[in-house]
């Protein structure tokens, strides 16, 4: 049977810092933690901070089909789509054979893929890049650039990522969020918050004009630097894209458990 203690952290991560993270937006989020199902919807336009998760462990596929409607029901109910996040190594054999349909039943379509990481990688060395210079973010002008960074790399509406970040005392204050400049204009960006006795990569990004160039990789080790010189930690975690998970382990980290996004069908 696989080790499920990672698979857990990577979860367990999700619902701590997403929990600041919506609540940053709204403190009328709806975070809430009911029998395997974690919560944390901020009904924002910024699509990521709308999100659902699994919290069990060894779910068989009878349950797993419960626990796909009750999202479902959830999701319906807000007025701005999201994500479920599922940890599929959260899943018994048998449901994880059986999840596509499981899920179209549901009602839910796959979104895209993605990883879970996490390594005892903590301190590293200072990055330098040749061609970057890193500012951290404590200003709104700079939040919105590193919005806009993550909006062009994912595909979202300007104004939809700008309605995730903007105005946040939360990232100007607690996450080592930093941006990339080349030529003083921002390529790249990362940020690190501390969660659990772990700093937590989040929303790392590079304009598509700019990727394969190494930016990326060196702007997370420019948040994972700083906030390990601030808090001590030594202990990292993330979640990445398949394109993200080609990266990381260059800096340490390890793969746990996969992740399937999945929002609403139609």
């Amino acid at each position: 049977m696989t080790d499920l203690g990672e698979p857990v952290e990577s979860m367990e991560q999700l619902a701590l810092v997403w929990r600041a993270m919506v609540l940053d937006r709204t403190s009328n989020a709806d975070v809430r933690d009911l029998p395997g199902i974690a919560v944390r919807w901020a009904d924002s336009r910024f699509a990521f901070w709308n999100a659902v998760t699994l919290t069990e462990a060894g779910v068989d596929a009878q349950l797993l089909e419960r626990r796909l409607g009750q999202v479902v029901d959830i999701m319906r109910s807000k007025t701005r789509p999201g994500f479920l996040w599922l940890f599929e190594d959260l899943l018994g054999s048998e449901a994880r054979a059986t999840l596509a349909t499981a899920a179209e039943r549901a009602g839910l379509e796959f979104a895209f893929s993605g990883t879970g990481m996490a390594g005892d990688l903590l301190p590293i060395p200072e990055p330098v890049h040749p061609d970057l210079t890193f500012v951290r973010v404590t200003s709104d002008e700079q939040l919105r650039d590193y919005a806009d960074l993550n909006s062009r790399a994912y595909g979202f509406d300007l104004e939809d990522g700008r309605d995730g970040l903007v105005g946040s005392t939360l990232w100007k204050e607690q996450v080592y969020a930093y941006l990339g400049l080349r030529d003083g204009v921002p390529v790249t960006c990362a940020g690190a918050v501390a969660a659990d006795g772990r700093l937590f990569v989040v929303l790392v990004a590079t304009d598509p004009e700019w990727q394969r160039r190494g930016y990326g990789e060196a702007v997370t080790r420019k948040a994972l630097y700083e906030g390990a010189q601030a808090t001590g930690l030594t202990r990292a975690t993330l979640h990445a894209t398949a394109d993200g998970a080609k990266v990381y382990p260059r800096i340490g980290f390890r793969s746990n458990s996969p992740i399937g996004f999945y929002g609403l069908k139609g």
